[in-house]
């Protein structure tokens, strides 16, 4: 009587993965496929997929570890009344597989187009690529649906002005094409992007393209959440006299009114001049004033003292 547990080489407690596991090294081992001359191994691999059969199910290995049946799937006395198969019970028998019957095992057999996959690769040696002795796969008795081919993963480093502007991004694919990428509402860096059917071919259809998006960092503009930083250094006149300047945003140049009397550190914000939001908003550009003082002190000691003395006039004026 044979013991599928100890044809597996597994203790009575094991858990499915280890069931699994103990099967895949076996079949790795004594598949009929690598030993095409050794007919022992293929006697020994047909007792493993039995035993494999027997302790996957679960109804059947209950049976087994109560003593109902033995290890060959038949009643044992008084179940079966001393007979093997007997008492109408169903499943027993044992059974013997060739390289020619793998495709056609049905619901009771273990997948093994999906088991073997991870031996042999996708199909295995000699398999027919969809499925065992070039048949289909099955599952539960029901046609399996073809593999997808492979996913492709690519990176693109996005400029930070074109990711705030959402600008879009050639890509070449692993095919040499070139497309167009449209960056999505919220982009940010490390954001993945799925491209349907730009990946590898296979028989259910090719695989996807997976990009993730870098976004480089600017030599002058700093990124806060949806908003845009920018440190914008103004002369003494251009503060203390208010001035028109010309200030870069990730859209381009604009005119900025600095009012006269203006501090270093003042913060004004330009609407909209950040980066694009998932609602469809975007951010803004806050532009924080930097006042350069001049090298000349004593320069700049007149011209504070005059500065004063004009504020101090028209006070007395009532401007």
């Amino acid at each position: 009587m044979a013991d599928p547990y100890s044809t597996l080489g597994i203790s009575r407690n094991a858990s499915e993965k280890d069931i699994k596991s103990a099967y895949r090294t076996l079949a790795k081992e004594l598949h009929p496929d690598r030993n095409k001359d050794n007919p022992q191994a293929t006697e020994r691999f047909s007792k493993v997929t039995q035993a494999y059969d027997l302790l996957t199910d679960k109804e059947k290995r209950g049976q087994f570890d109560r003593g109902e049946i033995d290890g060959d799937g038949n009643p044992t006395s008084p179940f079966g009344m001393g007979g093997r198969g007997g008492g109408g019970f169903h499943g027993g028998g044992q059974r013997s597989y060739s390289s020619q019957d793998f495709g056609g095992m049905g619901g009771e057999s273990p997948d093994l187009s999906d088991l073997f996959e991870g031996i042999f690769g996708r199909g295995g040696p000699g398999m027919g690529g969809a499925g065992m002795g070039g048949r289909a796969g099955t599952r539960g008795g029901h046609r399996a649906p073809p593999r997808k081919g492979a996913d492709v993963r690519y990176r693109l480093k996005v400029p930070f002005t074109d990711a705030a502007s959402r600008k879009d991004q050639r890509i070449t694919l692993s095919d040499g094409k070139t497309i167009d990428l449209k960056l999505p509402a919220g982009v940010e860096d490390g954001t993945q992007m799925r491209l349907k059917g730009k990946g590898e071919a296979g028989p259910g259809g090719a695989g996807d393209g997976l990009v993730t998006i870098e976004i480089d960092s600017h030599a002058f503009f700093e990124r806060d959440g949806d908003d845009v930083r920018l440190d914008l250094p103004l002369t003494l006149n251009e503060a203390v006299n208010g001035a028109k300047v010309r200030v870069p945003t990730v859209d381009g140049a604009v005119m900025l009114t600095v009012a006269a009397g203006s501090s270093s550190g003042r913060v004004l914000r330009l609407k909209g001049k950040g980066f694009t939001r998932k609602n469809g908003d975007r951010g803004d550009q806050l532009v924080r004033l930097e006042i350069i003082l001049p090298d000349d002190v004593s320069e700049l000691a007149s011209r504070l003292e005059g500065w004063e003395d004009a504020q101090n006039a028209r006070s007395a004026l009532g401007e």
